[in-house]
């Protein structure tokens, strides 16, 4: 009976070892191949298929990704193609894949032009998307997004268009087209 109590013990322990060993895994398993979907558009090395109508989203912003992922799945925020998308993830798998792309590194490119900085908007930018326009709870990066990805969600929350922040279309409408270009130049050439 000590025998068997001791090898059944034995078993048992291996087999939680195991279990807790693998489970890790295979979880981190199933999130990249879940992630794998985002890689048609987002790019498998982080460089966008379309970067002028498809953002980056391998080292973005953790919360921001969350956000944007929920407000897909919830309507609001709207897109033939990320909707469908985020409505078919479980909250525990929208946060799941927003971490596991905050944790990228964000795609090296080939240092474009400087730019002048903007006489006027920038500096109410830096606020939420930090000095270097590197993001930081909760806004997103917008240094090194393409000029026009960034001029076309400038454009879309000025005309309240795109409406899931409620700050954004304010200071959007207080630009002027040339304005929000030129601060779009800026910010794709860091």
């Amino acid at each position: 009976m000590f025998m068997f109590t001791r090898f059944f013990s034995g078993i048992f322990g291996l087999g939680i070892g195991l279990a807790v060993g693998i489970a890790p895994a295979h979880a981190a398993d199933e999130i990249e191949t879940k992630a794998q979907l985002c890689a048609a558009c987002h790019g498998d090395k982080g460089v966008p298929a379309d970067p002028k109508t498809i953002p980056v989203i391998w080292g973005q912003e953790r919360s921001y990704l969350m956000k944007q992922l929920r407000d897909f799945r919830n309507g609001e925020r709207n897109s033939a193609v990320m909707s469908p998308i985020a409505k078919g993830l479980a909250e525990d798998d929208l946060r799941k894949i927003a971490v596991y792309f905050a944790a990228k590194t964000w795609p090296a490119r080939p240092a474009p032009a400087k730019q002048p900085l903007p006489p006027k908007g920038i500096a109410q930018c830096q606020a939420c998307h930090q000095p270097n326009f590197q993001g930081g709870m909760p806004a997103p990066r917008l240094a090194g997004l393409s000029y026009e990805y960034l001029v076309a969600a400038m454009r879309a929350f000025a005309a309240e268009q795109r409406t899931n922040n409620l700050d954004m279309p304010k200071f959007m409408q207080a630009l002027t087209d040339r304005e929000r270009s030129a601060i779009a130049r800026y910010l794709s050439a860091l």
